[in-house]
């Protein structure tokens, strides 16, 4: 679909050069028309200040001069000095109301850019009352009186709105904006432009408070590239960024990743094609499980100039994108994408759908069929008649981020953050943050991580714990369960179990993995096993466990197990005999049946001995009934 352009930035009623000989103006007066013919020429060799400066004099010689009141107004709207413009333009309508149906558009454009909704909506219903209206304005005009109707309820219907500067430690009397923070806010990553040059800088969080913002890499910053429109993974180790004119990109703009390391990072690089084109991407935003990129480009396919698109990583690198279609996308532009850890609550920009001027911020929200419903406007007056974009949000889903040169700050934009309201949150999501330790030295470890929807049995999140530290974070949607595996080789492999089904409060969870060697005599608690009450029958939510032992047996071909079963002290102790020996049981024949040899398993039941809590409630008891698996020989 083509682009439907807003009606023609300026349009000049008469050619430039024009003189009183050409034609017949609504002014008799020389000096007038003199200064408005030289208007014309400044206006074609586009000197528009000093256009202005004679259009003014025009009409300081004839205040009813009608063409130079409406060729001013056009200069002026094309300078967004929009209050002007519509005195200009409010002048022609009230000395001639028949004047030229166009100035209805003109003046309703303007309009709308100074908040004066209700004149703007009046004006451009006036305008679509004319007859022979061209396709491409008649549509405009009813995009904006789309806007207008939608301004004047939004600003009938405030939602709350304090916006905090978030002060001297990140803000300066330079530019700094698009701000993005990690899962557990304890970085924030932002740009800064210094002399017409953007650079990373980075602000780490202490007792609660931002620290004093500093410059973020030599290896990623450049004296001579602008750096900007960044998204950072959600445990801060990858860094997607925008990248111009640099010598190894494909385009304009490109797309580049760039990896920490340690304490700096790695050199970035180009994602490359098919992702990067010749033409412009920027602006990305990973998903949380780092598969998914979302981002903007004007590349061939779209339905407007700038529209949102994304990629997904494969086994053999980023596929070719797609277009995010008309759910999200319009005619106009669309920009500045957030997609929320929650992975199904979608942020942007747009200048499309209905607002109240300009670019406005917008969600939309993953409907049950996998499509992308219907955008909502954040409403008033987080939205306002200028530019909104670049809103980024906490992982608790709680606070917003953005930039703004509208408010009283430090000097030009300032980054602020804002409690969102209830109605326009994403879903509840929580971390877990951890780090992985040998057990007899703890020493850190870089361990494979990776997190499943037991459910569905699919992972969320695959990635290493880091070399240095061993740290690693990944972020949960709540309303699910989740298997944690932890691996590395010549160790036993580390399992855990988050139930966030019914979870109301943004707890996080720090837990410190602690990896044993493979040595006879230790053991794994398997916690993602599970059995019915009373019952020995694997549940599916089991498969991904234990296909994870099955691997384990697999890559270690001469080691030897115990597969225990366990149960609290409820119930008959004969019973509850029988039933850990059902279970270990259950365990011993999945393993026969993925062609574990049987001389290296032997399964035992220990009833509700060995318990590893006092069953004196509910949440021991269910650290009690539990399977593990021992080594018995090498």
């Amino acid at each position: 679909m083509q682009k439907l352009y807003p009606f023609l930035l300026i349009f000049l009623l008469f050619a430039a050069g024009a003189t009183a000989q050409d034609r017949r103006y609504t002014t008799n007066n020389t000096e007038a028309i003199k200064n408005f013919a030289l208007a014309n020429q400044s206006i074609d060799e586009h000197m528009y200040d000093e256009a202005i400066a004679l259009l003014q004099k025009a009409i300081d010689a004839d205040g009813k001069f009608i063409e130079a009141h409406a060729q001013l107004g056009d200069v002026m709207r094309m300078r967004r000095m929009y209050k002007p413009a519509v005195e200009h333009f409010q002048k022609i309508i009230a000395l001639d109301p028949e004047f030229n149906k166009g100035i209805y558009l003109k003046i309703g454009e303007c309009e709308i850019a100074t908040s004066m909704y209700e004149p703007a909506l009046h004006h451009l219903e006036k305008y679509l009352t004319y007859q022979n209206n061209t396709p491409q304005n008649a549509a405009y005009a009813q995009k904006l009186i789309a806007d207008c109707k939608f301004s004047i309820y939004a600003i009938a219907h405030p939602v709350p709105f304090q916006p905090i500067n978030m002060g001297p430690e990140i803000n300066t009397a330079d530019d700094e904006y698009l701000p993005v923070a990690t899962a557990d806010e304890s970085t924030l990553i932002f740009t800064r432009k210094i002399n017409s040059n953007e650079d990373f800088y980075k602000s780490n969080k202490a007792d609660n408070k931002w620290q004093k913002a500093t410059y973020l890499s030599d290896v990623i910053n450049t004296p001579m590239y602008n750096e900007g429109a960044q998204s950072i993974s959600q445990d801060g180790k990858y860094l997607f960024f925008t990248g111009c004119n640099r010598p190894d990109g494909l385009g304009r703009c490109d797309i580049y990743i760039a990896q920490k390391r340690g304490d700096d990072w790695a050199k970035p690089f180009s994602i490359g094609a098919p992702l990067n084109t010749n033409g412009w991407e920027a602006q990305p935003s990973i998903s949380a499980d780092g598969r998914t990129l979302y981002f903007v480009s004007n590349r061939k396919g779209g339905y407007g100039g700038y529209d949102i698109w994304k990629s997904h990583l494969t086994d053999k690198g980023w596929s070719e994108p797609e277009n995010m279609g008309p759910e999200i996308n319009t005619a106009y532009d669309e920009q500045s994408p957030f997609i929320h850890p929650d992975d199904s609550t979608f942020y942007f920009c747009s200048s499309g759908w209905p607002g109240l001027g300009a670019k406005d911020l917008f969600v939309s929200r993953l409907g049950k069929d996998g499509k992308w419903q219907k955008p909502e406007n954040l409403g008033y007056p987080i939205n306002s008649a200028g530019d909104e974009n670049g809103l980024t949000l906490t992982a608790n889903g709680s606070y917003a981020f953005f930039a703004s040169n509208a408010l009283k700050g430090y000097g030009g934009f300032d980054i602020y953050t804002f409690e969102l309201p209830e109605s326009i949150r994403p879903k509840v999501v929580t971390y877990v943050k951890g780090t992985v330790q040998d057990k007899k030295t703890k020493a850190p470890l870089e361990a494979a991580v990776e997190i499943i929807d037991l459910q569905k049995n699919v992972p969320v999140y695959q990635d290493y714990s880091s070399e240095d530290a061993g740290e690693f974070l990944a972020t949960l949607p709540t309303g699910k369960n989740y298997g944690l595996n932890i691996s590395r080789e010549g160790y036993l492999f580390y399992s855990d179990n988050f139930s966030l089904i019914g979870l109301k409060d943004k707890k996080a969870f720090n837990i410190t993995v602690l990896l044993s060697p493979i040595e006879v005599g230790n053991k794994v608690i398997l916690k993602n096993i599970f059995f019915d009450t009373n019952k020995f029958d694997l549940k599916p939510e089991s498969k991904a466990e234990l296909q994870k032992l099955v691997d384990f047996m697999e890559v270690n071909p001469t080691i030897k197990i115990e597969v225990s079963g366990f149960t609290d002290n409820v119930g008959n102790k004969e019973a509850n005999q029988v039933l850990s020996e059902k279970r270990a049981n259950a365990v011993y024949q999945y393993l026969i049946a993925a062609k574990i040899q049987a001389e290296r398993l032997v399964y035992k039941g220990y009833g509700e001995g060995q318990p590893i809590a006092p069953n004196t409630t509910d949440e021991n008891r269910a650290l009690n009934r539990r399977t593990e698996f021992m080594i018995i020989a090498k």
